[in-house]
């Protein structure tokens, strides 16, 4: 399946998706919406928890953002995202990595980001998990859950909703990280 990017310098392009059924690629509606809600993102860092395709990371490249990490324990979505990324160049903007997302944190406790975007398998949706991805946006940055409508998850007072919506088999809620 290939998916297009939708906006930016690489608006049109197209990249794969991840073959079997491990990963759900956010469809280009939602894809949209996500960054018509977060607006200008040029010279901000990105988080992809759960990149997939990739796509998410790619379309925050194009549109400006760096720098981005993208990461992923599924041997196939990360292959996959990788060549993507640099089927297109992105390398020295986006680091794609393959890791289990708890490892990574653990790992990676003293990076913090000005967006971040958790688009989990829906089998494998975490409360506590999302809150541990949620403590790497920096004060005043934004939280992004992709998340099937009935998953029930909120973040920890230390996050206030700014927006919530659903696009058929996701709800997109976005966070301000306030302390």
């Amino acid at each position: 399946m290939k998916l297009r990017i939708i906006s930016g310098n690489y608006g049109g392009r197209t990249i794969d998706a991840p073959r079997g059924h491990r990963t759900h690629p956010m469809g280009e509606q939602i894809r949209g919406a996500l960054f018509n809600v977060l607006g200008d993102v040029a010279g901000l860092s990105v988080l992809d928890a759960f990149t997939g395709s990739g796509a998410i990371a790619i379309e925050a490249a194009s549109r400006g953002a760096e720098p981005i990490v993208a990461v992923d324990s599924d041997k196939q979505a990360y292959k996959t995202a990788m060549a993507n990324v640099q089927n297109l160049g992105l390398s020295n903007l986006v680091k794609v990595t393959e890791a289990n997302i708890s490892s990574w944190l653990e790992r990676n406790q003293n990076l913090a980001f000005d967006i971040v975007i958790c688009d989990p398998p829906y089998d494998q949706v975490k409360p506590g998990l999302l809150n541990k991805l949620a403590a790497v946006a920096k004060v005043g940055g934004i939280m992004v859950l992709s998340l099937p409508p009935d998953a029930g998850v909120t973040l920890d007072p230390a996050y206030e909703i700014l927006q919530s919506k659903s696009y058929g088999d996701a709800t997109l809620a976005f966070y301000r990280k306030t302390g």
